[in-house]
C-alpha cells in the first residue's frame, strides 16, 4: 500500500487495507488525509493526526519527537530529522495487534517506506511497503513494485520474538507500476498488481513451496 500513500501525496502536490490491522487507512481516506499536503512527511503528518484519534494512548507527538508505548511497559521513541537537505519523519500508521506491532511511516526526502515495531522487546525492521500478515500470524508479506525508487520484489518475512526476517523473495519478469499483497491462506500469498505497459489489474497466486522463491539477499 504504499503506493496510495505516494499517489495520495502526488495528487495533494499537484492539486495545492490489510489483514488484521487495527484500523487501516483506506486509499480513499489517505486521498482525502494528505489532500493538502505539502510533501510525503507532510501527509505522514496528517494521517497520524487521524490515527491517533482511532489509537488512544497507544503513541502521543511531541515536537519532532514520536513516544509509541512498548509493552508491558517502557517507550520506544522516534525523532525527525529537521535537516532541509536530508530530512527523515516517522509517523504512526497503524497498529497490528494481533502481533503487538505497530507501524510507523517513515520519509527521507521522496523516499518512503514503514517501519515495523514489535512492542515486546522494541524491535524494529524496515520494511519497502505495506506489509500483510498472515492468517497464522507467522509471517509477513510485502510487495513494492513502480517504475523508480522500488526493490520490485514481493517478499515474504518470518515473524519471530527476536525480530522480523527477510525468509523468502520474487521478481517478476515484467515491470509493474504497483501491487498491493494479500494471503489467500498461511502458505499462499495473493498480489494484485498493474503493468507498467498498460495499467492492466491482474492477480497473482503464489505458494510459499512454489518453485521461484529466491533466498534472502
Amino acid at each position: 500500500m504504499r503506493a496510495a500513500i505516494l499517489s495520495a501525496a502526488a495528487f495533494a502536490l499537484s492539486a495545492i487495507v490489510s489483514v488484521a490491522q487495527a484500523v487501516p487507512p483506506t486509499r480513499d481516506e489517505l486521498a482525502q488525509w494528505c489532500a493538502g499536503a505539502e510533501d510525503m512527511g507532510h501527509c505522514g503528518r496528517l494521517v497520524e493526526e487521524q490515527q491517533m484519534k482511532r489509537l488512544p494512548g497507544l503513541a502521543k507527538r511531541e515536537g519532532v519527537n514520536l513516544r509509541v508505548a512498548l509493552y508491558p511497559t517502557g517507550t520506544a521513541t522516534f525523532a525527525d530529522v529537521e535537516n532541509p537537505l536530508h530530512p527523515v519523519s516517522i509517523s504512526l500508521f497503524d497498529s497490528i495487534d494481533s502481533i503487538n506491532a505497530v507501524l510507523l511511516f517513515k520519509t527521507q526526502g521522496d523516499r518512503a517506506t514503514f517501519v515495523l515495531l514489535q512492542r515486546v522487546g522494541n524491535r524494529t525492521t524496515e520494511l519497502p511497503s505495506e506489509p500483510a500478515l498472515s492468517p497464522d500470524r507467522q509471517r509477513l508479506a510485502t510487495a513494492d513494485f513502480c517504475s523508480t525508487g522500488c526493490t520490485n520484489e514481493l517478499v515474504v518475512w518470518r515473524v519471530t520474538r527476536e525480530g522480523v526476517v527477510k525468509e523468502l523473495s520474487w521478481r517478476s519478469t515484467e515491470d509493474w507500476a504497483d501491487a498491493t499483497p494479500r494471503w489467500k491462506d498461511a502458505d499462499t500469498v495473493v498480489v494484485e498488481y498493474t503493468t507498467a505497459n498498460d495499467g492492466t489489474l491482474r492477480t497473482l497466486e503464489r505458494k510459499l513451496s512454489q518453485a521461484g522463491w529466491l533466498p534472502p539477499r
